[in-house]
């Protein structure tokens, strides 16, 4: 059985590019994104890079931590660097895991058990290595995307996401289609409609079981 959402992020000690951490360690308190990618100085994996340097301080108002997954060295990765950089013109101030061995590749259930990496080895010898892992402060996996290697990930939809994680965390509520952050949100179906309105003021009760209300604060 693979990693699924509420399952407990593996604590895993990971070996980047700005030291060793263990997983859990490494989160503490905050929320927390890993993203994956199957080589270093591949084009699409620079852009996306590229795209998640210059979110920096959207993520630190959210009070999330970022870590990229590749399956190449510490030394690659901090050359690699440069040329995020370079693109993006934003300084790419969040870790890159080396993971050489595929460890966190197959612990993440992104590569079958007998993966390997051939020499001489492209980017398709570990093409799955292209999810998304956004995990709250308990440690809990909330949501997982993967794409393939062709299609560039939206960073803006991860951090939408990241946005209607937070919103909803703990709370009674949910977000509906194309919901953005300070939109109205839907009442959970486990409140009634006096229960509703005691915990959030005004509902507007479109349907029996779709009722909107304010965002919280």
């Amino acid at each position: 059985m693979g990693l699924r959402i509420n399952d407990e992020m593996p604590n895993l000690h990971v070996v980047t590019d700005q030291g060793a951490y263990d997983l859990h360690d490494w989160i503490g308190d905050s929320w927390a994104i890993l993203f994956s990618h199957p080589k270093d100085f591949t084009p699409v994996c620079t852009t996306e890079f590229g795209a998640v340097a210059q979110l920096a301080d959207e993520w630190a108002k959210r009070g999330t931590k970022v870590m990229g997954i590749s399956v190449d060295g510490v030394e690659e990765h901090k050359q690699w660097k440069g040329d995020i950089e370079k693109t993006a013109g934003a300084p790419a101030g969040f870790p890159i895991i080396a993971d050489e061995d595929l460890a966190v590749s197959k612990a993440l259930d992104m590569l079958p058990a007998e993966a390997y990496l051939p020499d001489g080895r492209t980017a398709a010898d570990s093409a799955s290595v292209r999810s998304v892992f956004i995990v709250s402060p308990d440690k809990k996996v909330q949501l997982i995307m993967t794409y393939p290697m062709s299609v560039g990930r939206n960073f803006a939809e991860v951090l939408r996401a990241l946005d209607a994680l937070q919103a909803t965390f703990g709370t009674p509520i949910a977000t509906p289609a194309n919901w953005e952050h300070g939109q109205d949100v839907i009442v959970a179906l486990s409140l009634t409609d006096d229960q509703a309105r005691e915990t959030f003021g005004e509902i507007d009760v479109v349907l029996p079981y779709l009722r909107k209300t304010r965002m919280p604060a």
